[in-house]
Protein backbone atom coordinates (compact mmCIF):
# COMPACT_ATOMS: atom_id res chain seq x y z
CA UNK A 1 0.00 0.00 0.00
CA UNK A 2 1.45 3.63 -0.59
CA UNK A 3 0.50 5.64 2.54
CA UNK A 4 1.26 8.84 0.91
CA UNK A 5 -1.61 11.39 1.27
CA UNK A 6 -4.16 8.41 2.15
CA UNK A 7 -6.46 10.17 4.63
CA UNK A 8 -5.82 8.38 8.17
CA UNK A 9 -8.45 8.62 10.82
CA UNK A 10 -7.48 7.42 14.47
CA UNK A 11 -10.12 7.06 17.34
CA UNK A 12 -8.12 7.37 20.82
CA UNK A 13 -5.03 9.07 18.88
CA UNK A 14 -4.33 10.52 22.02
CA UNK A 15 -3.63 7.55 23.89
CA UNK A 16 -0.43 5.18 24.36
CA UNK A 17 -0.68 2.99 21.49
CA UNK A 18 -2.61 5.28 19.16
CA UNK A 19 0.12 8.39 19.57
CA UNK A 20 2.88 5.76 18.48
CA UNK A 21 0.70 5.24 15.43
CA UNK A 22 0.25 8.23 14.59
CA UNK A 23 3.79 8.99 14.73
CA UNK A 24 4.82 5.63 12.16
CA UNK A 25 2.04 6.87 10.03
CA UNK A 26 2.90 10.17 8.88
CA UNK A 27 6.42 8.78 8.88
CA UNK A 28 4.85 6.68 5.84
CA UNK A 29 3.30 10.03 4.32
CA UNK A 30 -0.51 9.76 5.36
CA UNK A 31 -2.46 12.56 6.18
CA UNK A 32 -3.32 11.99 9.77
CA UNK A 33 -6.20 13.00 11.29
CA UNK A 34 -6.24 12.47 15.09
CA UNK A 35 -9.58 12.26 16.84
CA UNK A 36 -9.16 12.37 20.75
CA UNK A 37 -11.55 12.95 23.59
CA UNK A 38 -12.24 16.47 24.55
CA UNK A 39 -11.84 18.62 27.58
CA UNK A 40 -11.12 22.23 28.60
CA UNK A 41 -7.40 21.61 28.92
CA UNK A 42 -7.14 21.50 25.64
CA UNK A 43 -5.03 18.15 26.87
CA UNK A 44 -4.22 16.02 23.41
CA UNK A 45 -3.13 12.96 25.54
CA UNK A 46 0.42 11.05 24.78
CA UNK A 47 0.27 13.44 22.03
CA UNK A 48 1.59 16.09 23.75
CA UNK A 49 5.03 14.06 23.45
CA UNK A 50 5.68 14.08 19.88
CA UNK A 51 7.71 16.10 18.12
CA UNK A 52 6.49 19.91 16.74
CA UNK A 53 7.49 18.33 13.22
CA UNK A 54 4.97 15.52 14.27
CA UNK A 55 2.37 17.76 15.56
CA UNK A 56 2.05 19.92 12.51
CA UNK A 57 1.94 17.43 9.82
CA UNK A 58 -1.47 15.97 11.83
CA UNK A 59 -4.71 17.58 12.21
CA UNK A 60 -6.38 17.00 16.21
CA UNK A 61 -10.15 17.13 16.12
CA UNK A 62 -12.01 16.71 19.68
CA UNK A 63 -14.65 15.19 20.64
CA UNK A 64 -16.88 12.09 21.86
CA UNK A 65 -16.94 8.69 20.60
CA UNK A 66 -20.75 8.95 22.01
CA UNK A 67 -21.80 11.47 20.14
CA UNK A 68 -22.95 10.49 16.38
CA UNK A 69 -23.24 13.83 14.99
CA UNK A 70 -19.03 14.26 16.06
CA UNK A 71 -18.15 10.80 14.89
CA UNK A 72 -19.91 11.33 11.42
CA UNK A 73 -18.07 14.88 10.89
CA UNK A 74 -14.63 13.43 11.32
CA UNK A 75 -15.19 10.25 9.47
CA UNK A 76 -16.45 11.86 6.49
CA UNK A 77 -13.01 12.29 4.46
CA UNK A 78 -11.33 9.22 5.59
CA UNK A 79 -9.99 6.57 3.10
CA UNK A 80 -8.47 4.04 6.77
CA UNK A 81 -10.00 4.47 10.03
CA UNK A 82 -7.99 2.84 12.91
CA UNK A 83 -10.51 2.79 15.81
CA UNK A 84 -8.57 2.52 19.02
CA UNK A 85 -10.77 4.98 21.14
CA UNK A 86 -12.23 3.54 24.14
CA UNK A 87 -12.23 3.29 28.04
CA UNK A 88 -9.64 0.55 28.95
CA UNK A 89 -8.67 0.65 32.17
CA UNK A 90 -10.35 -2.77 34.11
CA UNK A 91 -10.74 -1.22 38.09
CA UNK A 92 -12.70 1.67 36.42
CA UNK A 93 -14.97 -0.22 35.06
CA UNK A 94 -15.92 -1.90 37.92
CA UNK A 95 -16.59 1.47 39.57
CA UNK A 96 -18.55 2.86 36.13
CA UNK A 97 -19.05 0.09 33.96
CA UNK A 98 -21.70 2.04 32.33
CA UNK A 99 -19.76 4.54 31.20
CA UNK A 100 -17.42 1.76 29.89
CA UNK A 101 -20.16 0.01 27.80
CA UNK A 102 -21.46 3.34 26.62
CA UNK A 103 -17.87 4.62 25.22
CA UNK A 104 -16.60 0.90 23.98
CA UNK A 105 -20.02 -0.48 22.59
CA UNK A 106 -22.10 2.44 21.71
CA UNK A 107 -19.13 4.56 20.34
CA UNK A 108 -17.32 1.65 18.58
CA UNK A 109 -21.13 1.66 16.97
CA UNK A 110 -21.15 4.77 15.90
CA UNK A 111 -17.48 4.51 14.06
CA UNK A 112 -19.14 1.91 12.27
CA UNK A 113 -22.02 3.26 11.20
CA UNK A 114 -20.20 6.88 9.71
CA UNK A 115 -17.90 4.31 7.88
CA UNK A 116 -20.98 2.23 6.07
CA UNK A 117 -21.70 5.33 4.38
CA UNK A 118 -18.88 6.64 2.81
CA UNK A 119 -16.45 4.40 0.75
CA UNK A 120 -14.26 3.68 3.16
CA UNK A 121 -11.27 1.14 2.49
CA UNK A 122 -10.86 -0.29 5.97
CA UNK A 123 -11.87 -0.27 9.38
CA UNK A 124 -9.02 -1.44 11.96
CA UNK A 125 -11.12 -2.40 14.95
CA UNK A 126 -9.05 -2.27 18.12
CA UNK A 127 -9.76 -5.39 20.58
CA UNK A 128 -7.69 -6.61 23.38
CA UNK A 129 -6.24 -10.13 24.67
CA UNK A 130 -8.59 -9.48 27.77
CA UNK A 131 -11.61 -11.09 26.03
CA UNK A 132 -10.45 -14.09 25.96
CA UNK A 133 -10.05 -14.33 29.78
CA UNK A 134 -8.00 -16.88 32.11
CA UNK A 135 -6.63 -19.22 29.08
CA UNK A 136 -8.22 -22.85 28.70
CA UNK A 137 -5.70 -23.48 26.86
CA UNK A 138 -2.56 -22.07 25.91
CA UNK A 139 -0.71 -20.92 23.30
CA UNK A 140 -4.52 -18.84 22.75
CA UNK A 141 -5.31 -18.31 19.15
CA UNK A 142 -8.15 -16.77 18.00
CA UNK A 143 -10.78 -19.45 17.81
CA UNK A 144 -10.33 -19.63 21.74
CA UNK A 145 -13.53 -18.58 23.21
CA UNK A 146 -14.51 -15.09 24.52
CA UNK A 147 -15.12 -14.70 27.99
CA UNK A 148 -15.90 -11.33 29.65
CA UNK A 149 -14.51 -11.45 33.45
CA UNK A 150 -14.94 -7.58 33.72
CA UNK A 151 -17.36 -5.04 32.58
CA UNK A 152 -14.55 -3.26 30.46
CA UNK A 153 -13.69 -7.06 28.54
CA UNK A 154 -17.20 -7.70 28.25
CA UNK A 155 -17.73 -4.37 26.72
CA UNK A 156 -14.62 -5.68 24.36
CA UNK A 157 -16.17 -8.83 23.52
CA UNK A 158 -19.22 -6.21 22.48
CA UNK A 159 -17.45 -4.05 20.07
CA UNK A 160 -15.89 -6.34 18.55
CA UNK A 161 -18.85 -8.60 17.80
CA UNK A 162 -20.77 -5.52 16.37
CA UNK A 163 -17.54 -4.97 14.29
CA UNK A 164 -17.74 -8.26 12.73
CA UNK A 165 -21.20 -7.38 12.59
CA UNK A 166 -20.73 -5.00 10.73
CA UNK A 167 -18.33 -6.72 7.60
CA UNK A 168 -21.18 -9.91 7.36
CA UNK A 169 -24.18 -7.81 7.49
CA UNK A 170 -22.92 -4.73 5.56
CA UNK A 171 -19.53 -6.21 3.79
CA UNK A 172 -17.65 -3.28 5.82
CA UNK A 173 -14.22 -3.94 5.02
CA UNK A 174 -13.30 -4.46 8.60
CA UNK A 175 -10.40 -6.60 10.18
CA UNK A 176 -10.05 -6.76 14.22
CA UNK A 177 -6.02 -6.47 15.51
CA UNK A 178 -6.05 -8.66 18.83
CA UNK A 179 -3.19 -6.95 21.06
CA UNK A 180 -2.02 -8.71 23.90
CA UNK A 181 -0.48 -6.63 26.83
CA UNK A 182 1.88 -3.70 24.98
CA UNK A 183 3.95 -1.87 26.93
CA UNK A 184 6.58 0.95 25.97
CA UNK A 185 7.46 4.54 26.02
CA UNK A 186 4.49 6.79 27.07
CA UNK A 187 2.66 4.34 28.89
CA UNK A 188 0.69 5.53 31.94
CA UNK A 189 0.64 3.86 35.17
CA UNK A 190 -2.15 2.67 34.61
CA UNK A 191 -0.54 -0.56 33.18
CA UNK A 192 1.51 -2.66 35.41
CA UNK A 193 5.33 -2.26 33.52
CA UNK A 194 5.20 1.61 34.22
CA UNK A 195 3.85 0.91 37.49
CA UNK A 196 6.81 -1.39 38.16
CA UNK A 197 9.48 0.93 36.68
CA UNK A 198 8.44 4.06 38.46
CA UNK A 199 8.16 2.61 42.05
CA UNK A 200 11.61 0.69 41.23
CA UNK A 201 13.22 3.96 40.09
CA UNK A 202 11.96 5.61 43.54
CA UNK A 203 10.95 3.55 46.16
CA UNK A 204 11.97 1.40 48.39
CA UNK A 205 9.02 -1.19 48.21
CA UNK A 206 7.15 -2.14 45.35
CA UNK A 207 3.39 -1.94 45.53
CA UNK A 208 1.28 -4.36 43.28
CA UNK A 209 -1.69 -6.47 42.88
CA UNK A 210 -1.64 -10.47 42.66
CA UNK A 211 2.21 -11.15 41.93
CA UNK A 212 1.47 -14.82 39.90
CA UNK A 213 -1.13 -13.85 36.76
CA UNK A 214 1.16 -14.64 33.90
CA UNK A 215 0.91 -11.92 30.63
CA UNK A 216 2.04 -11.96 27.04
CA UNK A 217 4.38 -8.36 26.62
CA UNK A 218 4.73 -7.05 23.82
CA UNK A 219 7.16 -3.78 22.59
CA UNK A 220 4.89 -1.10 21.54
CA UNK A 221 7.03 -0.71 17.88
CA UNK A 222 5.63 -4.28 17.04
CA UNK A 223 2.43 -4.07 17.50
CA UNK A 224 2.30 -0.82 15.59
CA UNK A 225 4.06 -3.05 12.82
CA UNK A 226 1.14 -5.19 13.27
CA UNK A 227 -1.56 -2.62 12.65
CA UNK A 228 0.09 -1.16 9.79
CA UNK A 229 0.30 -4.78 7.94
CA UNK A 230 -2.99 -5.43 8.78
CA UNK A 231 -4.65 -1.81 6.79
CA UNK A 232 -2.43 -3.34 3.99
CA UNK A 233 -2.86 -6.59 3.79
CA UNK A 234 -6.48 -7.22 1.79
CA UNK A 235 -7.29 -10.58 3.06
CA UNK A 236 -7.24 -9.44 6.61
CA UNK A 237 -10.60 -8.22 6.15
CA UNK A 238 -13.04 -9.89 8.01
CA UNK A 239 -10.24 -11.50 10.31
CA UNK A 240 -9.28 -11.50 14.03
CA UNK A 241 -5.62 -11.35 14.25
CA UNK A 242 -3.45 -11.93 17.75
CA UNK A 243 -0.71 -9.89 17.97
CA UNK A 244 1.71 -11.01 20.78
CA UNK A 245 5.39 -11.89 22.01
CA UNK A 246 4.30 -15.85 22.32
CA UNK A 247 6.24 -15.36 26.02
CA UNK A 248 4.81 -15.17 29.20
CA UNK A 249 5.97 -13.86 32.21
CA UNK A 250 4.20 -13.65 35.57
CA UNK A 251 4.25 -9.92 37.69
CA UNK A 252 5.85 -11.15 40.32
CA UNK A 253 9.12 -12.03 38.02
CA UNK A 254 8.15 -9.06 36.02
CA UNK A 255 9.37 -6.97 38.65
CA UNK A 256 11.84 -8.75 39.84
CA UNK A 257 13.73 -8.50 35.94
CA UNK A 258 12.52 -4.69 36.20
CA UNK A 259 14.16 -4.22 39.89
CA UNK A 260 17.02 -6.26 38.19
CA UNK A 261 17.42 -3.79 35.12
CA UNK A 262 16.97 -0.26 36.96
CA UNK A 263 19.88 -1.77 39.53
CA UNK A 264 17.04 -1.14 42.61
CA UNK A 265 17.22 -2.64 45.61
CA UNK A 266 13.27 -2.20 46.24
CA UNK A 267 11.45 -5.03 47.04
CA UNK A 268 7.70 -6.37 46.08
CA UNK A 269 4.70 -6.42 48.58
CA UNK A 270 1.12 -7.38 47.59
CA UNK A 271 -0.89 -4.35 48.34
CA UNK A 272 -4.47 -5.76 48.81
CA UNK A 273 -6.06 -2.92 47.53
CA UNK A 274 -4.91 -3.47 44.20
CA UNK A 275 -6.22 -7.07 43.92
CA UNK A 276 -9.09 -7.67 41.44
CA UNK A 277 -12.06 -9.89 42.43
CA UNK A 278 -10.94 -13.46 42.66
CA UNK A 279 -13.21 -14.53 39.36
CA UNK A 280 -12.71 -11.11 37.24
CA UNK A 281 -8.93 -12.08 37.59
CA UNK A 282 -7.18 -13.01 34.30
CA UNK A 283 -4.92 -15.80 35.41
CA UNK A 284 -3.21 -16.50 32.73
CA UNK A 285 -2.20 -14.88 28.76
CA UNK A 286 0.08 -16.42 26.22
CA UNK A 287 -0.50 -15.42 22.54
CA UNK A 288 -0.78 -17.78 19.50
CA UNK A 289 0.64 -15.39 16.59
CA UNK A 290 0.70 -18.26 14.12
CA UNK A 291 -2.07 -16.47 12.13
CA UNK A 292 -0.35 -12.90 11.92
CA UNK A 293 3.06 -14.26 11.03
CA UNK A 294 1.52 -16.54 8.30
CA UNK A 295 -1.00 -14.16 6.73
CA UNK A 296 0.68 -11.08 7.18
CA UNK A 297 4.47 -11.49 7.48
CA UNK A 298 4.45 -10.25 10.99
CA UNK A 299 6.20 -11.38 14.31
CA UNK A 300 7.70 -9.50 17.31
CA UNK A 301 11.21 -7.81 16.64
CA UNK A 302 12.21 -6.67 20.00
CA UNK A 303 12.74 -8.90 22.97
CA UNK A 304 11.86 -8.30 26.46
CA UNK A 305 15.15 -7.23 27.86
CA UNK A 306 15.36 -4.82 25.45
CA UNK A 307 11.97 -3.34 25.67
CA UNK A 308 12.26 -2.88 28.62
CA UNK A 309 15.68 -1.11 28.64
CA UNK A 310 13.82 1.49 25.96
CA UNK A 311 10.99 1.74 28.48
CA UNK A 312 12.46 2.13 32.12
CA UNK A 313 14.96 4.71 30.03
CA UNK A 314 12.07 6.82 28.67
CA UNK A 315 10.54 6.41 32.17
CA UNK A 316 13.65 8.04 34.02
CA UNK A 317 13.59 11.30 31.56
CA UNK A 318 9.87 11.74 32.25
CA UNK A 319 9.24 11.18 35.80
CA UNK A 320 7.51 14.39 36.58
CA UNK A 321 4.57 12.69 34.76
CA UNK A 322 4.09 10.37 36.79
CA UNK A 323 2.18 10.05 40.46
CA UNK A 324 4.69 7.28 41.82
CA UNK A 325 3.08 4.99 44.27
CA UNK A 326 -0.14 6.04 43.61
CA UNK A 327 -2.87 3.36 42.81
CA UNK A 328 -4.65 4.66 39.13
CA UNK A 329 -7.40 2.87 38.33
Amino acid sequence: MNWKNKNVLLTGAGGFIGSHLTERLVSLGANVKAFVRYNSRNDCGQLEYLSENILSRITIVAGDLRDPDAVRKVVSDSDIIFHLGSLIAIPYSYVHPMEVIDTNVLGTTNVLMAAKDIDVEKVIHTSTSEVYGTARYVPIDEKHPLQGQSPYSASKIGADMIAYSFYSSFNLPVAIIRPFNTYGPRQSARAVTPTIITQALTKKVIQLGSLHPTRDLTFVADTIEGFIKIAEKEKAVGEVINIGSGFEISIGDLAEKIVQLTQSRATVKLDKKRVRPKDSEVERLLADYTKARKMLGWQPQVNMDNGLKKTIKWISCHMDNYKVGMYTI
